[in-house]
């Protein structure tokens, strides 16, 4: 059964009156999964996890930056969305900060941070050979960087996007897809933010004007069958 335009993680947080006013607005037939697609994961660096999960108030008071449980719950589901984008034959892209230079993701970001190995994809989202990484200065993934090009060689027309923070770098990376004219799908128990509300916040307003946000579940589904098609071919 197809699933109510709302049916999402913001219902909580956002007023009935203002959630009518959107789906009136903004409402239409969720699209999905869209033709050609790549999986873009966005910034599952270690930087991110450190100091294991537990509250993000107290992770942060030993590593700023982390998000503690925030993080680690987003794990699974997104090992789940790798092995299926991989299993239905995607292009598999990750961004990731430049440790060469100065990131400056948010305005925060004024003077260079000494990260280490805090830029280097975590252990259970490792790149495979053949995946392409992408590093960047900025929040978006496209912002100064050759991922468009690279989409056009690749044949990709669509995309699917995980990762974090869902306020921040996924967000912008999100719209910037949208205005080069990919259809855009966003996983969302595979994104996490140090805020949950700006997470749930941020989700909301993708989904009703950039992307299609859908749950795991569905975007399982869909990927499955592509596999099954490229098998029976």
């Amino acid at each position: 059964m197809p699933r109510d335009f709302e049916d999402h993680c913001w219902q909580d947080v956002i007023p009935a009156d203002e959630l009518e006013i959107y789906r009136t607005f903004f409402g239409r037939e969720v699209r999905g999964l869209g033709p050609k697609p790549a999986l873009i994961a966005i910034d599952l660096y270690n930087k991110v996890y450190r100091g294991g999960p537990g509250p993000v108030v107290e992770i942060n008071k030993q590593h700023r930056g982390a998000c503690g449980d925030n993080a680690w719950d987003a794990i699974e589901p997104t090992v789940k969305l790798f092995a299926a984008a991989r299993a239905a034959g995607l292009p598999v892209i990750y961004t990731t900060g430049s440790a060469s230079d100065l990131v400056s993701a948010t305005n925060r970001q004024s003077a260079r941070e000494p990260v280490g190995d805090g830029y280097g994809i975590k252990q259970e989202f490792a790149p495979h050979p053949g995946d392409l990484v992408i590093e960047k200065q900025r929040a978006s993934g496209f912002f100064g960087t050759p991922l468009t090009a690279h989409l056009h060689l690749m044949g990709v027309e669509s995309l699917i996007l995980c990762g974090e923070s869902t306020s921040g770098c996924l967000r912008a990376s999100v719209v910037d897809a949208f205005s080069y004219g990919y259809h855009v799908v966003v996983a969302e128990e595979c994104c996490f933010d140090r805020s949950l509300l700006s997470h749930k916040l941020a989700l909301f307003d993708l989904h009703h004007k950039y992307a299609d946000v859908l749950h795991l579940d569905d975007l399982l589904a869909a990927l499955d069958s592509m596999a099954g098609r490229a098998a029976a071919e």
